[in-house]
């Protein structure tokens, strides 16, 4: 029985629950959109791709007014929870209820009595009623009705046994490869992708495709000149999938992936085992905004009150052009900008100085080397005394440590090499930063430590991990980032993590500081 023949027609009046949470989905109409998106071209603003593209980057808006400024809307579908009433015994019911209460609740939805139905609606809906919706849909859901027989199916994972999604294969249209150009993305890579004579797939006109990567293009010998299909790969990215070959001419041109980045002009890398090509160059204009997010996050040099909006502020405005320009930054001018005033100045200058502070290992970590996170930042500085150190290190020299691996190996020595990231390095040495160790001087006389190596987890009672790190090697210890079979011994302080599973794992022993300061002859 359809939808609209039962929609309202429920002979069960329901009360209002005393607590309900329900899910739904946002979306905006195809008339919305493209009326938003001719204000914005009117305004000289940015315009956007596609309906769905839109709806999820206006929720992800850190501003809720730029979110409530959007023409999003919402369908809601299901009870997460409910009290105070008797709930709904099935997915129909509880539609209807949803609808009573005054939720916006899809009319279109139809309840079947028998499968058949189902598959000839399946059949006919994606080139009927599907045509006819004010938004962008690629399928069905299909969902068994009774509440009842869902609990006795269950779940796979995270998938119900009860409800499955019909997809419609997407649209194909057939054009000509115009060119092939490539953008950068905001790690760095080079992500190829096509140009093309402006063609309609699916009730939109397509000019721009995805490549995905070289080996994409290389794996189907696709070309410059060829005729290409064309697909919107889950209704919303166009895609390239394939030249058609018996429509070459012999003049089409086969690509090569640029050896520079077009962005900065620095020479590009591929890391073994990998499709993709990076570009790494921590000034690279198209990837700063999020390396600076990174740079000055918590987990890297924690400078407090300085996030992504500061970045694309001081991005766009032309104060920053690398890392090190975070250091640099006029007081005077921020101090002209609006909603810039002196107390919020005072303490963004105050958060950066003190981040100056910063170990050599968090450093590390903020320059957004690929691979190098916390624990390897903090295997490689206990290798080496300084970046100079770990700057001058072969790929052979790094392998011989612990845990560092050829790749890894290859993306730091890739790294340390490019011109303008040795820029940084001095900008941010000449800065004041923390780039070397401050070693502590060995304990006079014995050295009960020697020869033992130790790592640090948790918050231990009366040291922080770097102080503690220092009395082990000044009573000859070694300190490592990461448990492994060349472990001694593990120091655990309150929350510890993993480490004190993977050293339960390997057998690893596991002591208090107490115990530390004992070993050391405390």
């Amino acid at each position: 029985m359809q939808a609209e023949d039962q929609v309202g027609l429920s002979s069960v009046v329901y009360r209002p629950p005393s607590r309900l949470v329900v899910r739904g989905e946002a979306y905006v109409s195809i008339a919305d959109f493209e009326r938003f998106n001719a204000g914005q071209a009117a305004a000289g603003e940015r315009t956007y791709a596609n309906p769905r593209n839109f709806a999820a980057g206006s929720l992800r808006q850190l501003d809720a007014r730029a979110t409530a400024g959007r023409p999003i809307r919402l369908w809601i579908y299901q009870i997460v929870e409910l009290e105070g009433v008797e709930a709904p015994r099935g997915q129909w019911e509880a539609l209807n209820y949803l609808r009573q209460l005054g939720f916006p609740v899809e009319t279109r939805s139809r309840l079947f009595a028998d499968f058949d139905a189902v598959a000839d609606t399946c059949r006919t809906w994606g080139d009927t009623d599907r045509r006819e919706l004010p938004y962008e849909a690629d399928g069905l859901v299909i969902k068994i009705d009774d509440f009842a027989t869902q609990d006795r199916l269950g779940y796979v994972g995270k998938d119900p046994r009860w409800a499955i999604a019909y997809k419609y294969p997407a649209e194909e249209a057939v054009t000509r490869l115009l060119g092939i150009k490539v953008n950068v993305g905001r790690t760095g890579t080079l992500n190829p992708y096509a140009v093309l004579e402006p063609v309609g797939v699916g009730g939109v006109t397509v000019s721009n495709a995805t490549l995905h990567n070289e080996d994409y293009i290389r794996d189907k010998d696709i070309r410059v000149g060829d005729m290409v299909a064309v697909k919107r790969a889950g209704e919303v990215i166009p895609q390239v999938l394939r030249p058609l070959l018996e429509l070459r001419t012999g003049d089409e041109q086969v690509w090569q992936m640029p050896d520079r980045c077009p962005a900065c002009g620095v020479q590009v890398v591929r890391v073994e085992g990998e499709a993709a090509w990076y570009c790494v160059n921590s000034a690279c204009p198209a990837q700063l905004v999020r390396g600076i997010e990174h740079f000055v996050s918590r987990g890297a040099l924690d400078i407090a009150g300085f996030g992504i909006r500061q970045a694309e502020l001081f991005v766009e405005l032309g104060y920053l052009h690398d890392l090190a320009d975070s250091y640099y930054l006029d007081e005077e001018k921020l101090l002209g900008l609006e909603g810039y005033g002196e107390k919020k100045v005072a303490n963004l200058m105050a958060a950066i100085e003190a981040s100056k502070a910063q170990p050599p290992a968090r450093l590390l970590i903020a320059l957004g080397i690929k691979g190098v996170g916390e624990v390897v930042a903090e295997d490689l500085m206990s290798h080496y005394d300084s970046l100079d150190a770990l700057a001058a290190a072969s790929i052979e020299e790094l392998q011989a440590i612990p845990g560092i691996g050829p790749i890894l190996a290859q993306s730091i020595v890739d790294w340390f090499v490019q011109a303008p990231n040795q820029r940084v390095i001095a900008k941010l040495k000449a800065a004041g930063l923390t780039t070397a160790h401050a070693r502590t001087a060995p304990a006079a006389g014995a050295q009960p430590l020697i020869g033992l190596t130790f790592v640090i987890t948790g918050t231990l009672p009366t040291m922080s991990r770097d102080a503690a790190a220092d009395f082990i090697e000044a009573h000859g210890g070694k300190v490592t980032g990461s448990v492994s079979k060349n472990t001694d011994y593990l120091v655990v302080g309150e929350s510890a993590g993993s480490k004190l599973t993977k050293a339960t794992q390997l057998g690893v022993p596991v002591i208090d500081e107490a115990r530390l300061r004992e070993m050391a002859g405390e």
